[in-house]
């Protein structure tokens, strides 16, 4: 989820969803925000369905946003769209279709959030004032009373891990159709049932309640497994509840629990790992990491090295389940046997890429440079054919050893390699390449550098040398990169840096990339994002030049109605 300035968020989103999100507050379709609490507001969108949107805003800046539509196509639905024009329409002198039951506007008070609303309410309640309200909501609401059992159950009844079963079959069974399916907008409604039942065990964790959040991350984990197998997923929400049902399980696993309840999830964990009770799916080995995170005795941890014994080597380069095993086995190791012991099976098995960074990592903290170069060294070789991007790693460790030394040479050496081959930012090998080099040889070896680049990146190596220009204010060298390439996508990535100074040829060129984009293109959404092209040059002062182009594009061509359309919105 990335955050949204709120004074930028049109620069955020993508135009379409934008402008349906506009549509879509221009009709009036967007209750009221309430504010929930400070900076968290909540709103219902009218559509197919009525949805409902959540947006939290700290220092101006929209930092999460949900809606309970099913849309997954992009970061950002029209529903949330639609709010925010609805909480900016002041800012932006916005107008929107008024509905026919909407009384006269007149001055209130400054609304109360919901949050202090309720408190509020609270306090005048008397406790059998509660115990109603909430008698009646578990009648009449199942949803609710799923929840509230799932919160307090533990208070007046013995806990099995059936009791939480039967609330999460209740929650799938209610969202099957008649064939006993979960569509794909069921699947999400169970996501968002099963996330609120996740959420009490997190209360229960916060209360140390540690057996309550265990067994309900049981069945939720149980239970939505199955429902793999006759639930449409494609948004991921019933395999995210599973994944966020383990995070529940390892938080138990973490905490200070009770002797009783730590050989209780041990015990599960080594049954749902040897009777493949997950078998098909990736929390199928979980199982095993998580109890080896359980374990106290070399007793306990031979049953899992038994295990770990059945996973032989593929033999290929990469290796998933074994490679685990191993690390697994490390852990196990380490917690029963001591860590002399740990770093003796790290060394036999240095095929294994994490173990030799922890090798390599602890040789460089005990400063034993020459065992951790040697390392690193062999790494390259072993790894330069089946697995470059191991490399990055074992040159990044060979570098920091070369500054651990002050070794201007090999300084020099691994951040020019890692400048232009590293898969990672290259910024910081920026840095100390000018850094290391003398001022007065620094443009001659800038320009042999970026030669270098360009020979052997021959498809990526543009974008390299133009953030090279841009650490180095280089505005000439950056305009001719541009030049080389006039698109619009390019245009967008660099006109911040030009713009000022050369407006002139930024506006130019954007002339003719909107000309030459709309050869190509030609559906609305197209149109919209050229006529977004066309604004931004009207902003830079090439009010003439934006024109011609308008001009340019009625005359080619008149007989695309959409693309007439939106020209009028320039």
């Amino acid at each position: 989820m990335m955050n949204i300035p709120l004074q930028e968020f049109e620069q955020y989103i993508d135009e379409t969803i934008l402008n349906r999100g506009y549509k879509y507050f221009k009709k009036g379709l967007v209750a009221e925000p309430e504010q929930i609490a400070h900076g968290e507001y909540e709103a219902i969108v009218e559509g197919t369905d009525d949805y409902t949107v959540r947006i939290r805003i700290e220092n101006d800046t929209i930092t999460e946003y949900s809606c309970t539509c099913p849309y997954d196509m992009g970061p950002v639905c029209k529903h949330v769209a639609a709010v925010i024009f609805e909480l900016q329409q002041n800012e932006l002198s916005l107008v929107k279709k008024a509905k026919k039951s909407s009384p006269v506007a007149k001055t209130v008070a400054k609304k109360k959030t919901i949050a202090e609303q309720v408190d509020e309410i609270l306090e005048h309640l008397t406790h059998d004032d509660i115990k109603d309200f909430l008698r009646g909501q578990c009648d009449r609401d199942s949803k609710f009373r799923q929840l509230f059992l799932a919160g307090y159950a533990h208070l007046v009844m013995p806990e099995t891990k059936a009791l939480y079963v039967k609330q999460v079959k209740a929650i799938l069974r209610s969202s099957c159709d008649r064939h006993g399916f979960i569509d794909y907008s069921s699947a999400h409604a169970v996501g968002i049932a099963i996330d609120e039942y996740i959420q009490s065990a997190g209360k229960h964790l916060e209360k140390a309640n540690y057996k309550s959040a265990m067994l309900i991350a049981i069945a939720v984990i149980e239970e939505m497994t199955g429902a793999l197998q006759y639930a449409d997923d494609s948004n991921g929400d019933v395999g995210g509840s599973i994944y966020s049902a383990i995070e529940i399980l390892y938080s138990v696993a973490n905490a200070q629990v009770s002797e009783k309840l730590r050989v209780e999830l041990l015990n599960y964990c080594l049954t749902a790992y040897s009777k493949g009770l997950y078998k098909e799916w990736d929390w199928h080995f979980t199982m095993l990491d998580l109890a080896s995170r359980l374990v106290n005795n070399t007793s306990e941890a031979k049953q899992i090295h038994q295990q770990l014994d059945s996973i032989k080597s593929s033999g290929k380069s990469w290796d998933w389940e074994f490679t685990n095993a191993q690390q697994i086995r490390a852990l196990l190791i380490r917690r029963t046997e001591g860590e002399e012991k740990a770093t003796q099976y790290l060394e036999q098995n240095l095929s294994n890429a994490e173990f030799r960074k922890e090798v390599i990592e602890k040789a460089i903290s005990a400063k034993d440079y020459r065992k951790a170069m040697a390392l690193a060294e062999e790494g390259i070789k072993l790894n330069s054919k089946e697995s470059p991007g191991l490399l990055d790693y074992w040159c990044d460790y060979l570098l920091q050893i070369a500054q651990l030394q002050n070794d201007r040479e090999n300084i020099l050496k691994y951040a020019r390699i890692q400048l232009i081959s590293a898969n990672r930012d290259k910024k910081p090998y920026f840095d100390i390449l000018k850094k290391h080099i003398e001022p007065h040889q620094w443009e001659a070896t800038l320009k042999m550098i970026i030669q270098d680049i360009l020979s052997k990146n021959r498809w990526n190596g543009k974008p390299l040398v133009a953030m090279i220009y841009i650490w180095e204010e280089n505005w000439n060298e950056l305009l001719q990169i541009v030049k080389s390439d006039i698109s619009l996508n390019t245009l967008d990535t660099y006109e911040k840096y030009l713009v000022k100074e050369f407006s002139d040829e930024i506006s130019d060129m954007y002339q003719k990339a909107v000309l030459e984009y709309l050869e190509k293109n030609v559906s609305r959404d197209h149109y919209q994002i050229a006529c977004r092209y066309i604004r931004r040059m009207i902003k830079m002062g090439a009010r003439e030049k934006a024109d011609y182009v308008v001009q340019m594009l009625r005359k080619l061509y008149p007989q695309r109605r959409a693309l007439m359309e939106e020209l009028k919105k320039v």
